[in-house]
């Protein structure tokens, strides 16, 4: 008996780790496939010229060209238009906490006329591209003289309304629905009225929400390329993401004007001066803060998924 319950033992064992093996396997596979365009933009970024040629070099460049972060960082002007992009991307993201919090705390804890009406209106206008009703969203603007301003990108979000603004309004809404309705009653009863309720007892508690939100909303607007393009026309106004295209237009130049480019840009040297390297330490250059920022949210970011919409009505 002794034999058999470690022969049982053993292969239970055995299974065990071997399936935890498998799981190991399977695990560092995805982390791969998601890891693997980081880790070609991080290595591409410093190859030189002979590097990009050779087919044997692969993930070990022969010398490590770091001029090419220098000569991206010129092209892109990066202090100018990192604080073009900063500087929008902090007030959308402030307006979409501040109302869709609002606003999904309105729909979570009071009834009123039409409310999943309006509701349904919300989810629709998530649904609903934006390219859709750009034209209408346009000459309005124009007519308040909005056009080549931040104020499209900025000021509909302290309505709601914006880049995404619907998903946020949701993701408040269910979390809202979680908490239970004892904790505003005895706010209540301690004299506070609705406003300090929900600024004093609801908001605080619906950080793991905030951070999704904050995350979701600051990497989409740092990324959005379609509506500053379309109400800004003025190239200083613009933000380092679309800077990218300068560098690629750089690169593609005929070599007639290649030299031509290269000085307007005070810069020296041949075609081997601007390639596929500098495309690439340019586009590390652009995603760096928003990875940054990640990285320091991650913690809360991933225990709000886990805890935002759980449930519904």
């Amino acid at each position: 008996m002794v034999r058999v319950y470690r022969y049982f033992t053993a292969a239970s064992r055995l299974r065990a780790f071997v399936s935890r093996l498998m799981l190991y396997i399977l695990l560092i596979g995805l982390a791969f496939v998601f890891v693997y365009p980081f880790l070609f933009m991080l290595v591409t970024s410093l190859k030189s010229n002979a590097d990009l040629s050779n087919l044997a070099v692969q993930w070990i460049p022969t010398e490590l060209r770091f001029e090419n972060y220098y000569i991206a960082w010129d092209i892109l002007k990066f202090p100018i238009y990192f604080k073009n992009s900063a500087f929008v991307t902090i007030l959308a993201s402030l307006g979409h906490i501040l109302a869709c919090s609002f606003i999904g705390y309105g729909f979570a804890r009071f009834n009123f006329p039409l409310k999943k009406f309006l509701f349904a209106c919300v989810i629709l206008s998530f649904i609903v591209p934006v390219q859709t009703i750009i034209i209408p969203l346009y000459l309005t603007y124009t007519n308040f003289g909005w056009i080549d301003t931040y104020l499209p990108l900025i000021l509909p979000t302290f309505f709601g309304f914006g880049f995404k603004g619907a998903l946020y309004i949701f993701l408040f809404r269910q979390f809202y629905l979680t908490l239970p309705v004892d904790l505003e009653n005895a706010a209540l009863i301690d004299g506070c009225g609705f406003l300090k309720t929900y600024w004093k007892v609801v908001f605080p508690l619906a950080q793991s929400t905030l951070v999704v939100a904050l995350v979701l909303s600051v990497v989409w607007h740092w990324n959005d390329f379609y509506e500053p393009g379309i109400y800004i026309s003025k190239s200083v106004m613009g933000f380092l993401p679309s800077r990218i295209n300068r560098i690629i237009s750089v690169v593609n130049a005929p070599p007639e004007e290649l030299f031509d480019l290269l000085e307007s840009l005070g810069m020296e040297g041949g075609e081997d001066t601007v390639n596929n390297a500098v495309i690439m330490a340019g586009t590390t250059l652009i995603s760096a803060p928003v990875l940054l920022f990640f990285a320091f949210a991650q913690r809360k970011f991933m225990q709000g998924i886990e805890r935002t919409g759980i449930t519904g009505e």
